[in-house]
């Protein structure tokens, strides 16, 4: 009893403050429904984002003016050309398939945070250090689970993105891109991009969490609830507070990562390389011939406002699901 209370204190978002609607930890939840709920509310999050990672992803692999014009023209040209079913390519696929890895996501992320909070406990650091730290390790730790199942289906859905474009095969579903990719390249073409993805996306999982708490954890000092304060946050204190801090972990992780996020998009879905298997040095060399360095930030402002938008929702989404899914007391 007296180990579940301090974890439960040591899990709280913000350093001693009498926040208990934020002390939720893994042990309190019903799993059944904090998957369920999970699925239900990431699915439309993931629903309402996805046309601007369809713009992200052609303006990336797109050769010659395409790649030069804004996010918002490629969008109109995408919905005059496509209509509306152009802007929601790969949804189905990405929305059905993604439900398993999230299961195995948001598992990852609590059980490793929760065990971060505790073996942190007899460390000489700061509360505002160990909850950046602890944050930072289950986001490392997700990301190094989830990537495994996720890159496959990244490669899937982002060929069913940017078919039509010039160059790029056409598929008639996510079976057929399975089929193609497997018969040309084996299953290891189901993996492109892995590599870099485990070197980097993991790192920028951590960076968004650490990033996550600190900042939640300087506004609430700003806000006067220091490590004394007795006073509780109101419901709504609680939703911007965590808005706000997810907004501004996702803005500062799209500019750190935006470039290598774009070799690992255009070495997932291109194929016209020539002889050989496509390599993260070609797929650069050739960014590089493109468009120069510039050509690194390809889509960063669909990514820039995905991310961010991601980061706000997510967050407030993921904090709604906890408190949904407690169990009765």
């Amino acid at each position: 009893m007296a180990a579940a209370a301090a974890a439960e204190t040591s899990e709280a978002s913000t350093a001693g403050l009498a926040l208990a609607e934020a002390n939720i930890n893994w042990e309190r939840l019903d799993k059944t429904r904090f998957h369920v709920i999970g699925a239900i509310l990431f699915t439309a999050q993931q629903g309402a984002l996805h046309p601007t990672a369809v713009v992200k992803t052609r303006m990336q692999v797109a050769e010659g003016g395409l790649s030069h014009m804004s996010g918002f023209a490629v969008f109109r040209r995408i919905l005059r050309s496509d209509g509306i079913p152009g802007i929601f390519r790969g949804f189905g696929t990405s929305a059905v398939g993604a439900l398993p890895g999230r299961v195995l996501a948001l598992t990852s992320l609590e059980m490793s945070k929760e065990m971060a909070f505790k073996y942190s406990e007899n460390l000489d650091m700061s509360e505002a250090s160990r909850i950046a730290v602890a944050n930072g390790i289950a986001g490392l730790v997700s990301s190094i689970f989830s990537s495994t199942y996720f890159v496959p289906l990244d490669v899937i859905c982002q060929r069913l993105m940017v078919q039509g474009l010039p160059g790029m095969a056409t598929y008639r579903g996510p079976f057929d891109v399975i089929n193609k990719v497997v018969r040309t390249e084996g299953l290891r073409g189901l993996y492109r991009g892995f590599g870099i993805t485990m070197l980097t996306q993991s790192p920028a999982s951590a960076l968004w969490w650490s990033a996550y708490g600190g900042a939640q954890h300087a506004i609430w000092r700003s806000l006067g609830y220091g490590i004394d304060s007795q006073k509780k946050p109101s419901q709504s204190e609680l939703v911007v507070v965590q808005a706000t801090a997810g907004t501004i972990a996702g803005a500062c992780s799209s500019v750190i990562t935006t470039p290598i996020d774009t070799i690992k998009t255009r070495l997932q879905v291109m194929d016209n390389y020539g002889r050989g298997r496509p390599s993260v040095m070609k797929t650069t060399r050739l960014l590089l011939e493109e468009d120069g360095w510039r050509g690194f930030y390809r889509g960063f402002g669909p990514r820039f406002l995905n991310m961010s938008l991601w980061g706000t929702s997510m967050i407030v989404t993921y904090e709604l699901i906890k408190r949904l899914s407690v169990k009765p007391e």
